[in-house]
Order: structure tokens, then C-alpha cells, then sequence
């Protein structure tokens, strides 16, 4: 379990976050979401403990990620925005680090290196972005981490290797694991990120399942423009031949959401979605 408590963090004057909080639980794959400036990242490095809060608590599996004791450090694996690999092979970079996993799967591992065609014996800085990026993502996978992190990690994947990767991570999660997958990429993960978690101004506005989500609203598309004052009406956009509508029904039957309409509704109307969906509101 990941628990944040009361969180405040700032670069100089610029204040990003003001009493956050937010639980993550095992068994699950959430969806980190916000607007470039919202904290994505600065959480990530929170919750590992690259950085430290100004005030308030970090937990992660049971440490505090800012001591970076080797038993948690021997549980986490983070994939960052911005590669840097160095000028070694790839398999001298598994020896070197696969020791510090103990529950790392050598057979995992050249099994997801297959299935991106990767080239091996060669140095990692010779291969392409994309190359990097699917082969940390095979060694990511095969450590067994209890937490993983991914920031941005379709980025630089041609389409039939974000097919890949979307399988994959669904094939290796467990009930006691915690995935943390954030993106602006939101259709190349959106049928594999739940729980929904939305950054926005500073706070944790939205932290829900689809289950929930469905339960309480309703997506559709229409020819023509709805009526502002429609009873229900959400949020509704321009979209080749009509326009996307969300709209608030509790009595929805299950259907598939539209995570990038979704996130825009939501930070549309963020005083709507504070108290939304009542009693079904996870703990945040």
C-alpha cells in the first residue's frame, strides 16, 4: 500500500501540492493523470523518495521512501520520462542490476525480449529510444517489483508494440503489486489503467474505478450540439460528426469510457466532481 497524508511540496515559491493525500492499494493498475504542470512526476518522486515533502507523510510498503533503506529500494523499479542508459550491454546491465531483485525472472525476461524483437550483446546507448525504452520495460517487468513506475511509457513505441506492452503489464500484474502508469498518452493505456487518479490544482480531484465511474455516469456521442441546460449535462465537445457528452445517470448501465473525454469533463468541472459520486468516493 502506498498512504500520503496531509502533503505539501514546493520548488522555491512555486507550490505544487497543499495537503495531499491519496491511498493506493495492491492488485491494481492506476492511471496517473493531469495537465503538464499539474505534479505527475513530482509525486512519482515523492512516493520513491528522490524528493522529500515540505510537510506531511509518505508511505510506501511499509517505509518511508525517503530513507532509501535497500529493502525498499529492492521492491521498487521506476521507468522515467527521460532515458539514461549507459554505454554497457544489455546483458552486462542484467547482471549488474538483476542481483539487486531478489525475486527477479531471468526466463521472464528473455521471454519479453523475444517478444520485442530486441537485438542482443549490443550496447544500450547504440539502440534506438524506442529499443531503450522496451528493454528497460522487459527488465522493469521481469525484477518482480512490488511497486513499478512508468512515466510516459508509450512514448517512442511504434503501434504494435504499445499492443505489446498493454498485454504484457496486464499478464504480469498480481494481487501484490501496485502499477503506477503516468501519461498525457491516455488511449494508449485506456483499457488497461484502473483506478482513475486526476492531478489537479494541487490536490487529488478524482480517485475512482470504472466500476464507479460507470455506476454514476454516462457517455454519448450525438449529432447535434446538446442543450446547456439539459438535466445531467456534464460536459459535451465537438468531435468528428457530433459531439461527446458525459452526463451524470445513476442509473447507467455498464458501457466504455472515453478516459480522454472523461479527464477533460473532470477538470472542467472540478467543483462537480468534488462531491460527485458522494458515498462511492475512494479515500483520497
Amino acid at each position: 500500500m502506498i498512504q500520503i497524508e496531509q502533503l505539501s511540496f514546493s520548488y522555491g515559491r512555486n507550490e505544487i501540492f497543499r495537503d495531499l493525500g491519496l491511498v493506493l492499494e495492491p492488485g491494481n493498475i492506476y492511471g496517473l493523470l493531469g495537465l503538464n504542470g499539474a505534479g505527475k512526476s513530482t509525486l512519482l518522486k515523492l512516493m520513491t523518495g528522490l524528493l522529500f515533502p515540505t510537510t506531511g507523510n509518505v508511505t510506501a510498503l511499509d517505509y518511508r521512501p525517503a530513507r532509501r533503506e535497500p529493502g525498499f529500494l529492492s521492491r521498487l523499479f521506476v521507468l522515467p520520462e527521460e532515458l539514461n542508459t549507459p554505454g554497457i550491454t544489455d546483458r552486462e546491465y542484467v547482471r549488474a542490476r538483476a542481483p539487486f531483485y531478489p525475486g527477479f525472472d531471468h526466463d521472464r525476461l528473455g521471454r519479453y525480449l523475444k517478444e520485442f524483437d530486441l537485438p542482443r550483446g549490443r550496447k544500450l546507448t547504440t539502440l534506438s529510444y524506442g529499443q531503450k525504452k522496451k528493454f528497460l520495460l522487459s527488465f522493469g517487468l521481469a525484477c518482480n517489483a512490488s511497486l513499478v513506475m512508468l512515466d510516459e511509457p508509450t512514448n517512442g513505441l511504434d503501434i504494435p508494440s504499445k499492443g505489446q506492452f498493454r498485454r504484457l503489464i496486464a499478464e504480469a500484474l498480481n494481487d501484490e503489486q501496485i502499477f503506477i502508469i503516468s501519461t498525457h498518452q491516455v488511449r494508449d493505456v485506456d483499457s488497461l489503467i484502473d483506478p482513475i487518479v486526476i492531478l489537479h490544482e494541487g490536490a487529488v480531484l478524482f480517485n475512482y474505478t470504472l466500476a464507479q465511474v460507470t455506476s454514476q455516469l454516462r457517455m454519448s456521442q450525438s449529432v447535434a450540439r446538446p442543450d446547456e441546460n439539459a438535466e445531467g449535462l456534464l460536459y459535451s465537445e465537438p468531435t468528428v460528426g457530433g459531439f461527446n457528452t458525459v452526463w451524470k445517470d445513476e442509473n447507467a448501465a455498464d458501457g466504455r469510457v472515453d478516459l480522454e473525454v472523461l479527464f477533460k469533463s473532470v477538470i472542467t468541472n472540478p467543483a462537480t466532481y468534488s462531491t460527485l459520486f458522494g458515498a462511492a468516493r475512494l479515500e483520497t
